[in-house]
């Protein structure tokens, strides 16, 4: 996936303030608790560019890419007065300041202008729901190919993102939201990961990937399939940087996976948490083998072998069951399946 490192600005500058002062006018600021004019919000499905006025030789103020949200003021013919990227102020304001900062629009400020009548879909949009968790969809397609445009995954991200919050009540609604929170969420995890801190055993002493929105998928949408996978991403939080060659950080992994197949048993992530967990108490067999604690290891093989059996025997279908049974195999033998196999 495409991403651009979006650094923390100190202040919003002049548009916002003219933004602001606008849309308080209007009685249509977005806030905490409070409500607003749906008919008026909207977001676009190209990139648009904003006019001084509705003229296409006027002078370009600001450009709204695809998610970014517009509130709708007047239409003119083929034109529309807006108050463009108005959802910059609640993205800077996201309450938590250890969280990376997320975006692909580092420059763009929010600005009232004129921009053209076409691909705008708001709230009152018919199939306004398909319309954008289709473009979502294109988008994400084209950020995971080579040479991906730039800005791909961050459309995809904030288009999923109107799916759910435009079309609460929309079947689609529940899946938009989670895959909208895991690209931002792979996208910051790949912003950390570059980080020197990223190689640090403990997990509390690099940068926690922002988690606001898969825990509001959680929240909004319990027992199903999508907070199960929310859930599965946050581990992510939890696991350690680098295991540095020593059993305790794959030991301690073996456990968060082995409840989490426990707390969500039928979820899509289930078997896969468990052969994470298999995996890793393979890992622990070698490890203590290197440092010659030889019941150790023998202990650490049973419980690998126990939980192969587990995953074989509560999702024999999955793909999962065969590699976590391989493993097993290849441990049994002898084979180590963390640094070299060779003899």
């Amino acid at each position: 996936m495409q991403i651009s490192s979006i650094r923390r600005c100190a202040a919003l500058g002049v548009g916002a303030v003219m933004l602001m002062t606008g849309v308080a006018a209007l009685g249509q600021k977005k806030g905490k608790g409070q409500d607003y004019d749906r008919t008026a919000i909207a977001t676009v499905l190209h990139d648009a560019n904003v006019y001084v006025a509705s003229d296409a030789d006027a002078q370009k103020i600001s450009l709204v890419t695809p998610g970014h949200e517009i509130q709708v003021v007047e239409r003119s013919g083929p034109w529309v007065k807006v108050f463009a990227n108005t959802d910059i102020n609640d993205a800077a304001n996201e309450d938590d300041s250890n969280k990376p900062m997320f975006g692909e629009d580092a420059n763009v400020m929010p600005a009232s202008g004129w921009i053209r009548d076409k691909g705008i879909v708001g709230p009152a949009t018919a199939g306004g729901d398909v319309i954008l968790f289709g473009s979502a969809a294109n988008f994400e397609d084209e950020a995971e190919r080579p040479h991906a445009p730039k800005g791909a995954a961050g459309s995809a991200h904030l288009l999923y993102k109107r799916v759910a919050e435009y079309f609460p009540n929309s079947a689609l609604a529940g899946e938009a939201a989670w895959r909208a929170a895991d690209i931002r969420w792979q996208l910051d995890k790949l912003d950390v990961s570059t980080l020197p801190s990223a190689k640090e055993q403990e997990a509390y002493l690099r940068p926690q990937i922002y988690e606001g929105e898969l825990k509001k998928v959680i929240k909004t949408y319990p027992g199903s399939e999508f907070a199960a996978r929310a859930a599965f991403d946050l581990l992510d939080n939890k696991l350690c940087g680098d295991w540095q060659g020593l059993p305790k950080c794959p030991e301690m992994e073996t456990g968060l996976y082995v409840k989490y197949a426990q707390q969500f048993a039928d979820g899509p992530k289930a078997a896969e948490a468990l052969y994470n967990a298999v995996y890793r108490q393979g890992v622990v067999v070698t490890m203590y083998l290197v440092q010659e604690d030889r019941k150790r290891s023998d202990e650490a093989a049973k419980r690998m072998q126990a939980l192969a059996m587990d995953l074989k025997g509560r999702y024999p279908k999955s793909e999962f069951a065969a590699r976590g049974e391989s493993l097993a195999f290849r441990v049994s033998q002898g084979i180590p399946i963390y640094g070299s196999d060779r003899d």
